[in-house]
């Protein structure tokens, strides 16, 4: 198995590293109440997916 012949500077560790990010997840808004939601989810607001109510909400 092959090593490295020198040793990754801590710089160019921590550049590899500050590529990491964390991004928001995508939102889409609710066709009925327009309120934002998570795509392919039941409405948290109103309880509706795909044109129907799927969920009762008090």
């Amino acid at each position: 198995m092959p090593t490295p012949k020198r040793k990754k500077s801590r710089s160019t560790t921590r550049h590899r590293k500050a590529q990491w990010k964390l991004e928001s997840p995508p939102k889409a808004t609710c066709p009925q109440c327009h309120a934002p939601k998570m795509p392919h989810r039941v409405c948290g607001k109103c309880g509706y997916y795909a044109g129907r109510e799927v969920v009762e909400i008090e």
